[in-house]
């Protein structure tokens, strides 16, 4: 190997070699192979994980609420992130609970209307219910103290 340097804005190496046969020399870029990441949805046909989908989603849930632009793109890229250490294919219901999951922690009422359209609410209790589930699992429990 004659030379190595980063291309590509850092997404390849690129090196220049010469062929120890015949003494020509040659340029190889190496690329960190992407690993297909796939949703499978409910109907069974599976699409290629689009972060934009889950970021439009939590946008139109957080609409006139404090989370800007880039708390939901680092929202969605934890969410992508977590899903990508469970396999190469995932449910789109694993999906909108992970994004469940990371709206209860930020904003209550993204949460709640995030969940009125992946759980499909048809009546107001049903806003009750995820309510009242949102404030028992997200109020604080009973301190325990480590016994001497």
């Amino acid at each position: 190997m004659i030379d190595s340097r980063t291309a590509e804005d850092g997404a390849a190496i690129r090196r220049r070699r010469e062929c120890v046969d015949c003494g020509r020399r040659f340029t190889t870029y190496e690329r960190l192979e992407e690993v297909p990441f796939v949703v499978v949805k409910r109907s069974g046909q599976r699409e290629p994980f689009d972060r934009a989908k889950v970021v439009n989603g939590m946008r139109a849930a957080a609409k006139n609420r404090p989370l800007d632009d880039s708390t939901l793109q680092r929202i969605a890229a934890e969410v992508e992130e977590s899903l990508r250490l469970e396999g190469p294919e995932v449910s789109s219901q694993q999906v909108g609970l992970a994004v469940l999951d990371a709206l209860r922690g930020c904003d209550e009422v993204a949460y709640l209307r995030f969940a009125s359209v992946y759980k499909g609410f048809t009546e107001a209790g049903d806003f009750q219910r995820e309510a009242g589930l949102l404030t028992k699992f997200s109020a604080p429990g009973p301190v325990v103290q480590a016994q001497p």
